[in-house]
């Protein structure tokens, strides 16, 4: 069952377009998230389903209910901001209830309502304080508290855990995750941070210029992604991208770029193949072998070390290949010096294909 819908959805300021006829399927307790760079338009569609802004054409339909032209409060879903919007004059516990009280919900269930979303939280013992005496994960914590205590179905979230350190960032990521888990409400999440998207997402819409440019699972998206631009945004360091041509040989498909031949014997294609088509070859970092593991690989080759990066768990490598700017990583254990060769492998199999022409996956 689907929890929001979007149908054909667009939002222009003046002449410009800024939501281009979006269509997006929620379903019910799924936990997606809207990822992209700035200014892709992920936080104005989620203020369009919040309706905090009206739309230019389209429609916002919320557990069948179309609330295109209905007030916030009448959407049936509880939103958490960047900022933590508290008001600073008020205890955690008036925060919490202060919806609920304007609202004129009877005292003993706005009470009911605020211990459990404490207990949720795991704020209990921060009622009695106010903000100003609160840490940033705390209060965070209230603001998502604050949106917890409408018992509502679906859950916004906009960009809530980039104001806070790296540290606190990670444990309310997993925060997140029990709280999604344990309560199976809807919830839809905007961030930048691609290690967000992948450790929290059922599913990630990936958007650029006002357009979902791919929706998938993680590992979809990770594995195969759609286009040029998917590829290219996930992962870190980026994937590894030469410009060459395909060419077929003996019924056998080649990627051919400068000074090096690569066979295609064991890549899927997901268009037939052309020959002579001017094609990017893409290869991610953690999926090149080095030393002596590069032999069992179908793909060899060896590329001299410009720079190396201790990354703690492992090493990044930074070299070139194929006249293209070449990454890899590897153990940091791996005892590795600069100028060094290193012979590398990889399989086509691990590999990304895309037309130069329209970027999309060969």
């Amino acid at each position: 069952m689907s929890s929001v819908v979007i149908n054909e959805l667009s939002l222009n300021f003046g002449n410009v377009e800024v939501l281009k006829s979006l269509n997006l399927d929620v379903a019910e307790g799924e936990f997606l998230v809207l990822l992209g760079p700035s200014g892709c338009g992920k936080s104005t569609l989620l203020n369009c389903i919040a309706g905090l802004l009206d739309v230019s054409a389209g429609q916002v339909i919320i557990n069948g209910i179309n609330v295109t032209w209905e007030e916030p409060k009448d959407r049936g879903i509880g939103m958490v901001f960047q900022s933590y919007a508290l008001y600073p004059q008020m205890t955690v516990e008036k925060n919490l209830s202060f919806g609920l009280r304007v609202a004129g919900l009877p005292r003993k269930e706005i009470r009911d309502r605020v211990d459990r979303a404490a207990e949720i939280l795991q704020i209990g013992a921060l009622l009695k304080r106010k903000p100003g005496a609160l840490s940033g994960g705390q209060r965070q914590r209230v603001a998502i508290g604050r949106a917890l205590v409408r018992d509502v179905d679906v859950f916004l979230f906009d960009e809530p855990l980039s104001n806070l350190d790296a540290k606190l960032r990670t444990d309310l990521r997993v925060e997140l995750k029990r709280l999604h888990q344990r309560l199976g409400n809807t919830m839809i999440y905007v961030t930048h941070d691609q290690i967000e998207a992948l450790t929290l997402a059922d599913r990630i819409a990936i958007m650029k210029d006002g357009l979902i440019q791919q929706l998938d699972t993680p590992l979809g998206i990770y594995n195969r992604p759609e286009n040029r631009f998917v590829a290219g945004f996930i992962g870190s360091p980026g994937m590894n991208f030469m410009q060459g041509l395909l060419e077929c040989s003996d019924d056998q498909w080649q990627f051919s770029t400068e000074g090096l031949t690569m066979s295609l014997q064991d890549y899927q294609f997901t268009r037939e193949p052309v020959q002579g088509t001017p094609v990017e070859f893409g290869i991610r970092p953690e999926h090149i072998l080095i030393g002596d593991n590069a032999a069992s690989q179908p793909i060899q080759s060896v590329i001299d070390i410009e720079l190396i990066e201790p990354m703690g768990a492992d090493t990044v490598v930074w070299s070139k290949l194929g006249g293209s700017s070449f990454t890899l990583r590897v153990d940091s254990e791996a005892v590795l010096s600069k100028d060094q060769s290193l012979p590398v492998g990889f399989s086509a199999a691990r590999a990304s294909i895309f037309s130069s022409a329209d970027g999309l996956r060969v």
